[in-house]
């Protein structure tokens, strides 16, 4: 078509070309039922051409809900060989995605290090950058130049970076309901906290609101995915759904009208805290003031009191936001809060978020969730101990948890007390 996405966004059409075909094989879709979903805006394709031996991938209902990992630096734990050991572990949980938080070191080097060594779309936050740049050769965040952040956003891209956060829908007067009004946390988001204070200390507005086109032009080019940050998500479930945050969703829905009509895609992302009974509704009020752009979230986490069980709390929201209207899941860990998550933490974040979009997939009726679940049943039925292993989430676990008592028929808690072997007549 002549106006298309992918007329207008030429590495886009490069890329579906090349793969659209593997990837509605995949996700047991039509190829032009995926067109159709990319020339709306509620799918987006993920991939830059810069990186190399990349896997692209889809984010947008009906595919598949994926899982993203967060992982990187900071400055009291800063060690490339734990970061490593990290991106083994998300691999071996099945990360659909990466995002590299790196805070401390050197930034360029590691992440390049991790674009050589993950193979699907990495993701970053060029703010945190520009950020260590400034703080550690002592400057204040408010003296950042627009420049600075524009030039490294730009730079990314040329590395091969596939979607990047940018709050973009964070202005002055948001950040001034937020800091000023009633909230119980104020701004959590480490990036929107940084913006925050150049605006409020610089009396101006927000530098990637007011040049909103030149990212967009830096983005086309390579395929660079916007991912318009919740800045003002809710920290607190009891600041949830309040005039600073939907004041942001409503900026976030505006501008990724203006991003897809200019041939860049975007995605938006979500709310952070919130009790469980407004999940649902606030998520069907985003999906629908943004124009069902896909949405990534952050949990939800549905209670502010479980430290070192949040990817159980984020789990639960995360399975009620995707029956809503939810199409990325970005993972707690169970040190979310507490300390810079290890390799034990990643994975079990992802899993546990993995669980949450299968359990929603399931109640949802698409096929491939309700294709598990029957062969996980007709395998328990028969006590086929490897068709539960390929059935299962974690086939690890299940494995690791079997080991001991491997060689019995049956499971370790009831022995000869089966209920299925009893009534088998064996």
């Amino acid at each position: 078509m002549k106006d298309s996405i992918f007329s207008r966004n030429v590495a886009l059409g490069a890329l579906a070309r090349q793969h659209l075909d593997t990837l509605a094989r995949d996700e047991a879709l039509a190829r032009n039922a995926i067109e159709e979903a990319l020339e709306l805006g509620s799918m987006v394709l993920l991939g830059n051409p810069a990186h190399k031996d990349l896997q692209p991938l889809l984010v947008g209902q009906p595919a598949r809900i994926k899982v993203n990992a967060n992982i990187g630096t900071s400055p009291l734990c800063n060690c490339m060989e734990t970061e490593r050991s990290k991106i083994e572990a998300a691999k071996r949980a099945a990360a659909d995605t990466l995002m590299d938080l790196s805070i401390a070191g050197d930034l360029d080097a590691i992440r390049k290090e991790m674009l050589a060594l993950w193979h699907l779309p990495l993701g970053t936050v060029p703010m945190y950058a520009v950020g260590q740049q400034l703080m550690d050769s002592g400057r204040d965040i408010a003296d950042m130049k627009p420049e600075e952040l524009f030039a490294e956003i730009e730079k990314q891209a040329a590395q091969g970076v596939d979607f990047i956060t940018v709050h973009c829908g964070l202005t002055r007067r948001g950040a001034e309901l937020a800091v000023k009004g009633a909230r119980a946390m104020g701004i959590v988001s480490r990036g929107g906290s940084m913006l925050a204070r150049w605006m409020l200390e610089n009396d101006r507005e927000n530098p990637l609101l007011e040049n909103f086109d030149r990212l967009l032009e830096i983005c086309r080019p390579a395929n660079l995915t916007l991912s318009l940050g919740d800045g003002l998500r809710p920290g607190a479930t009891e600041d949830a759904g309040d005039a600073a945050q939907w004041e942001e969703v409503i900026n976030l829905g505006q501008l990724a009208a203006r991003a897809l009509a200019s041939g860049v895609q975007a995605m938006i992302e979500g709310p952070g805290h919130m009790p469980l009974n407004l999940v649902s509704g606030q998520i069907q009020a985003i999906k629908r003031l943004t124009h069902n752009a896909p949405l990534y979230v952050l949990g939800p986490l549905c209670c502010d009191s479980a430290p070192g069980y949040d990817h159980i709390a984020g789990a639960i929201g995360g399975a009620i936001g995707v029956m809503a209207g939810v199409d990325f899941l970005c993972y707690l860990t169970p040190a979310e809060h507490l300390t810079l998550p290890d390799e034990k933490d990643v994975f079990a974040g992802v899993m546990a978020s993995r669980v949450a979009a299968h359990v929603a997939e399931t109640a949802l009726g698409r096929p491939g969730a309700i294709a598990r679940e029957k062969a996980m049943n007709m395998a328990r039925k028969n006590l086929d101990w490897a068709g539960m292993a390929n059935a299962a989430i974690d086939r690890e676990q299940l494995e690791k948890r079997r080991e001991p008592h491997s060689k019995e028929e049956v499971c370790a808690m009831c022995g000869k007390f089966c209920a299925v072997k009893m009534l088998q007549g064996k």
